[in-house]
């Protein structure tokens, strides 16, 4: 079978915040990906502003620079764990895999999980150790490190263990063969691609290609993008769009759709432009289907000569939440999509593309089930059918249970690597075992730093990012993997206090407030709309209470002395999505609109819920 020379596709791989889409941005600089005038762009690959916010890679994305006549794709995966079916679906559009590593921390969780995955499929190394400028940086060391994990990963071949070196600074844009070598640019990294790298293999076969990933256009349609694996594809050639059935049909025949090419896309930089034909190896965007999803194989007209891939599988979701309809007395009057038909919609059209993602109807027709990787993967969904315009309620997320051979409960576990100023660790270990947390490793991270490595629960990790920053102040990096189901551990602590329940719908007063201070920590301030039903703060003790945070100051004829003494109000809590989701509880809600976020009672009827916890202590007694 045959390479092809004029093409190089790679993905770049990493752990967070080891400088992945930083160098994706030096490269396609040096390799003059830009138009004149606009420099250096900042985070170019980061096209969600929701990956700028939050500083991460969510999305895959492909790229592609020209250099010394030669076409380098790259892929651009996310980091995190959560996202990790967006790393996995990509794999198969490429040759070769680019592993960042920092010089300081070595390889981390995540670039285990994620060089397993493109060692299963055979692909080769190409080491790249980033932030040698780094105070405290130890580059050979981490070359060693890398090299013992390789090769403790099953199956990896010696030709994947010979891997070439390179380093580099992406954010002082030098690299070099050895740490010791004078510095040089960047293209130094674009000569030792092209030099390691292979060109992808071309076979003389009909027309296949695999879709790794979609996109949707306003004026396109769907835009399937994957690489050729075989064969040649032209504009206004008719194609067949090819889906395996879904794992719950299995055994049933694959769906067919026969349609003419519209468009055919190439990428540069970080624009498209139009192509007439494409060739083996080549990576490119399609468009002309009326459906599509990630997996579908695009294929020849004839059914004698096509190349059906099978269905894409990635790892099982782990984690799943509720998602219905917002049924609370402020539905529709800040969303424009609140109807369960059109939360279906945004839901089924999210799986066509989120691989690891799964939904499931419900015993209720306006509530659907939602599975996904991790708290992360969920609640950046939600944070984006947010800003689309979507009201919705949510419940807390829950872990997926199963049971073994011997009909034992088995739980998911994550391994947890956890970096922080030394002097915090105690607390940090403290809480990690509360929550079940089993420490397997502690050593030093440096001067002043320790590393920490846990076995836990994925469910003890519900919530945690937050506190660990409390705990860390601010010098806490945290990193997780899936490890596996385990041995169920038993019921875990829930919330050790209770809440404090809107008694009516109105709008707060701070006079009512003022009163309410004592009772907990509100987390509504003055003047806010707010409905029965709808928690306003946490009690000071462990039982919900209805109280009343709309009760205006009666005015009367008489002045009396401390009548008019002035108000003070302590700062009501904010809550960030992550936090809201991790704080209520089974029977609770969280109400999320474009504007606002509101924790509410499942049940906002008191006189309701009053008979329910009655009936369930009858029922327990």
């Amino acid at each position: 079978m045959a390479r092809r020379n004029d093409i190089r596709n790679l993905a770049i791989i990493a752990h967070v915040d080891h400088g992945k889409t930083t160098l994706v941005d030096t490269l396609l600089t040096a390799a003059g990906a830009f138009d004149r005038g606009e420099g250096q762009i900042e985070r170019a690959m980061d096209s969600m502003d929701l990956e700028r916010e939050r500083g991460i890679t969510i999305t895959s994305k492909p790229t592609s620079l020209s250099y010394k006549g030669v076409r380098i794709n790259l892929v651009d995966t996310p980091g995190h764990a959560d996202f990790g079916g967006e790393v996995e679906r990509v794999l198969n559009m490429v040759d070769a895999v680019l592993l960042v590593v920092d010089a300081f921390e070595g390889p981390m969780p995540q670039t285990r999980f994620v060089t397993e995955k493109a060692i299963a499929r055979g692909l080769k190394i190409l080491l790249v150790v980033n932030k040698i400028d780094r105070p405290g940086s130890e580059p050979h060391k981490t070359v060693d490190d890398t090299f013992d994990l390789l090769a403790s990963i099953p199956g990896a071949t010696d030709d994947q263990l010979d891997f070439p070196v390179i380093f580099c600074s992406a954010r002082e844009r030098y690299a070099m063969v050895n740490p010791e070598d004078e510095r040089g640019d960047m293209t130094k990294i674009l000569d030792f691609i092209v030099e390691r790298a292979p060109g992808p293999e071309i076979s003389d076969g009909a027309l296949a290609m695999w879709v790794s990933t979609l996109d949707y256009d306003s004026f396109l349609g769907y835009v399937a993008i994957g690489r050729l694996q075989s064969g040649e594809i032209k504009v206004g050639e008719r194609v067949a769009l090819v889906r395996p059935p879904r794992r719950e049909k299995v055994g049933a025949p694959p769906s067919v759709e026969v349609f003419r090419v519209r468009k055919l896309l190439g990428f540069q930089g970080l624009r498209r432009f139009e192509r007439e034909s494409a060739q083996a190896g080549d990576i490119v965007a399609l468009s002309g289907m009326e459906t599509l999803e990630v997996g579908d194989s695009i294929t020849t007209e004839d059914p004698t000569t096509r190349t059906i891939f099978p269905r894409l599988d990635v790892d099982p979701p782990t984690m799943t939440m509720r998602f219905r309809v917002n049924d609370g007395p402020f539905a529709g009057r800040e969303g424009k999509y609140v109807t369960s038909r059109k939360l279906a919609e945004r839901l089924e059209r999210e799986i066509r593309s989120n691989v690891a993602l799964r939904v499931s109807a419900t015993e209720y027709a306006e509530e659907f089930e939602v599975a996904g990787r991790g708290e992360l993967h969920l609640s950046v969904l939600i944070e984006t059918m947010r800003r689309e315009g979507y009201e919705l309620c949510v419940s807390r997320p829950r872990v997926i249970f199963r049971r073994d051979e011997n009909g034992e409960v088995s739980e998911p576990y994550e391994n947890l690597v956890l970096q922080c100023d030394t002097e915090y660790s105690g607390a940090v270990i403290d809480k990690l075992s509360q929550r079940m947390g089993e420490l397997r490793v502690m050593d030093s991270a440096g001067t002043g730093r320790t590393r920490l490595e846990f076995k836990i629960p994925t469910r003890s990790l519900i919530g945690y990012r937050s506190e660990m920053m409390t705990d860390t102040r601010g010098t806490g990096i945290m990193a997780t993997t899936f490890a596996g189901y385990g041995a169920y551990q038993g019921p875990l602590k829930s919330r050790p206090r209770g809440v404090l329940v809107a008694l009516e719908t109105g709008e707060t007063s701070s006079y009512s407030l003022a009163r309410l201070q004592d009772r907990g920590v509100l987390f509504v301030g003055e003047h806010i709309p707010v409905y029965v039903g709808q928690i306003v703060g946490e009690h000071s003790r462990d039982n919900d209470l209805v109280v009343n945070p709309c009760t205006a100051k009666k005015f009367t004829n008489v002045r009396a002395a401390g009548t008019d003494e002035k108000l003070f109000l302590t700062p009501a809590r904010d809550f960030s999505l992550e936090q809201a989701l991790a704080y209520i509880e089974e029977d609770e809600l969280l109400e999320i609109t474009p504007k606002n976020m509101r924790l509410r009672k499942r049940n906002l009827d008191h006189n309701t819920r009053r008979r329910d916890a009655k009936a369930s202590v009858a029922t327990s007694g």
